[in-house]
């Protein structure tokens, strides 16, 4: 299982462009995350899910549509932001 998982975040890097680092951060809080899996890291079960949740998140508000400007402002409240 941890092989497909690499091989699916590999996949979602291609796909975002998203730095490696950056990638380990913010879906689990380790920006050596993939450079680990790469070496041979053994991911528990929480990596596991906590990197499955982050990809299709973001895959999710990637295929969101834009709509207009109150859209837009919905989105950035419900991502704490201010409009």
């Amino acid at each position: 299982m941890e092989r497909r998982l690499l091989q699916r975040i590999e996949a979602f890097l291609r796909e975002s462009a998203m730095p490696p680092s950056v990638f380990g951060r913010a879906a689990v809080g380790d920006p050596r995350l993939v450079a680990d899996l790469r070496g041979g890291r053994e991911p528990g079960r929480r990596i596991v899910s906590r990197t499955e949740n982050f990809m299709s998140k973001w895959h999710a508000e990637r295929t969101e549509p834009s709509g207009d400007g109150r859209t837009r402002t919905m989105r950035a409240r419900r991502a704490g932001d201010r409009p």
